[in-house]
């Protein structure tokens, strides 16, 4: 099982909605794909038509009493499952504060359902708070999205200083192992600078010691769409509600590249040309 971590503590950069469809496109290939929501706000589970029923169990009920990951997951559709979340999530970091190992609740749960995926992806809240840590201490890797636009870099260095100290001292597996570009605007001087100067950026810090050093930049561009936007408002993948779609046709385009990548079967791509 590769568990994946998907985070920015910048709102609005396409984070949950990677999520979401990286998980339906991965199950659309035949892979057995589980999809924790670790986000109080409990959008993932929204997008995906799980709204909140009293009788089960969310990952609040997971990280703050007795119970398995098994009796939380949810069906989504084809080889997809969903841990779903709650608003009573964002009660989990002051309820855990006195939890001796509270940031390894998670990590510890998720090893009994190693057998039953092929990927768990984790969508992870807006912050760096305990239900952030929760999810780097259980992965192995972390996806970053990111907005072409000239704050993407705003605070990405405290972001990897954070990653890096839970592998030094919580998982010594975790890297950061891509790097994603979301509401990408095609053929703009704009999207094409901030690629390269993103690109500029993991380029030096390859050279660097820490979890960076094996970044993968996706050559794969999450186009900006109208209809990646309306498909939550329906409680559906794009892959249910427009399968035609461009954004239906990035989001599988990024799965096959990731398993590429997986299976070293991915060339390199060229540099980014500078704009004129």
């Amino acid at each position: 099982m590769r568990s994946i971590a998907i985070i920015n503590q910048k709102g609005g950069v396409g984070k949950t909605t990677t999520a979401v469809n990286l998980s339906a496109a991965l199950a659309d290939r035949g892979l057995r794909v589980g999809l924790i929501d670790m986000d109080p706000q409990a959008h993932a589970s929204l997008h995906l038509g799980l709204g909140h029923q009293p009788e089960c169990k969310t990952v609040y009920d997971l990280l703050t009493s007795d119970v398995d990951l098994s009796e939380v997951w949810q069906d989504a559709g084809p080889n997809l499952r969903v841990a779903p979340s709650h608003i009573d999530l964002a009660a989990a970091e002051v309820e855990l504060a006195g939890v001796v190992g509270r940031e390894l609740i998670l990590r510890d749960k998720l090893a009994q359902s190693s057998e039953d995926f092929d990927f768990v992806l984790i969508d992870c809240p807006p912050s760096l708070g305990i239900l952030t840590i929760n999810a780097l201490s259980a992965v192995d890797d972390v996806f970053l999205p990111l907005q072409p636009h000239f704050l993407a870099l705003h605070g990405l260095s405290k972001l990897l200083q954070t990653i890096n100290l839970v592998a030094q001292r919580l998982n010594d597996r975790l890297r950061l192992a891509g790097v994603l570009f979301c509401l990408f605007d095609t053929g703009t001087r704009l999207a094409t600078e901030v690629s390269a100067d993103v690109e500029a950026f993991f380029q030096d810090a390859r050279n660097k010691p820490g979890i960076w050093q094996e970044v993968h930049l996706f050559e794969t561009r999450i186009r900006r769409n109208i209809r990646l936007a309306e498909a939550p408002s329906f409680g559906q993948s794009i892959f249910q509600y427009s399968p035609q779609s461009a954004g239906a046709e990035d989001y599988l385009a990024l799965a096959d590249e990731m398993l590429a990548v997986a299976d070293g079967k991915q060339i390199q791509p060229e540099p980014l040309r500078q704009a004129a």
